[in-house]
């Protein structure tokens, strides 16, 4: 049985404990004060760490919610969401009541995946994201049935609040099943000092830049047998930020430089560099024995 490959990446930290289903996390809301835009109908405040994007001032609804409405304030392109795909997302979201604001993304400069239709969020986000679009800014005026219902919610969501969001769509990660895994045959080879890759496909899309998040789907080999330890693909695309080297094994973000979305990349990754040298019994990776992985850039933003 293959498993995520949450033994070889670590964890990254979204930082939106509120937006999940359970919803016991504990928010403190931003506090902003600088000059304001207009985007797409939607007032904006230029805060924030990611000056890519722009915090949006939310337009409360003009009654209560008592059922998700969903409204696009600046369409997007490319494929939709669908249930099974990442949506890659900054959001700011309020009380529908009085426009108070319990979280955003903006002002931590880090934006937040959902896998949609795996009830890692509220029923609003889950239903309301479907369809979206990259680069689409879209609100959700979603009544409490579909939030936190009667159970309130750090400082500010009370019981039977109804919560709107405005969302910016970053990107659309495709859903992938095991299907998709490339058919990949890996021959034994020797241990190396130093990372080797083999572009097996160059991509057409865009060329990863430093400083973006890489999202990629990944099949491991042992080097020394060839043999095939685990993959990625069925599951959500691994992402990470390409410079750094605390969500991942720093080869990792040496491996991915210079690709383009839709690319393949083999690499061999000298056993030092990944697990210290002691491998890791889980994935069936001896001690000593170099990393051998097929890398599929399917998205870069």
């Amino acid at each position: 049985m293959r498993s995520h490959p949450s033994h070889l990446l670590v964890a990254l930290i979204a930082g939106a404990t509120l937006l999940t289903s359970c919803g016991d996390g504990t928010v403190t809301p931003a506090e902003t004060t600088a000059p304001t835009d207009t985007v797409g109908g939607a007032e904006t405040t230029a805060t924030g760490a990611d000056p890519q994007w722009v915090k949006p001032t939310v337009s409360l609804p003009d009654t209560l919610p008592t059922e998700l409405v969903v409204t696009t304030l600046t369409p997007g392109t490319g494929d939709p969401a669908t249930v099974g795909s990442t949506v890659i997302v900054h959001y700011v979201g309020v009380r529908s009541e009085t426009g108070q604001e319990f979280d955003n993304s903006y002002d931590r400069g880090d934006p937040f995946p959902v896998v949609l239709g795996a009830g890692q969020v509220i029923e609003g986000w889950d239903t309301g994201l479907v369809g979206v679009q990259t680069g689409e800014r879209r609100q959700l005026d979603i009544p409490a049935d579909l939030a936190y219902g009667d159970s309130p919610q750090g400082d500010v969501i009370q019981a039977g609040d109804a919560l709107t969001f405005v969302v910016d769509v970053v990107a659309v990660l495709p859903a992938s099943s095991a299907d998709d895994q490339p058919d990949l045959t890996v021959d034994a080879r020797e241990n190396v000092e130093a990372l080797v890759s083999d572009d097996l496909v160059v991509g057409e899309g865009a060329a990863l830049a430093e400083g973006q998040h890489a999202a990629i789907q990944i099949v491991l080999f042992r080097a020394d047998t060839g043999a095939e330890l685990d993959s990625s693909w069925g599951s959500a695309p691994a992402t990470f930020t390409v410079s750094d080297t605390s969500e991942i094994f720093p080869i990792f973000v040496e491996a991915v430089r210079g690709m383009n979305v839709g690319g393949r990349r083999l690499v061999q990754m000298p056993f030092t560099e990944v697990w210290d040298g002691a491998g890791n019994e889980n994935l069936g990776l001896p001690a000593g024995v170099d990393l051998v992985v097929a890398i599929d850039l399917v998205a870069a933003y």
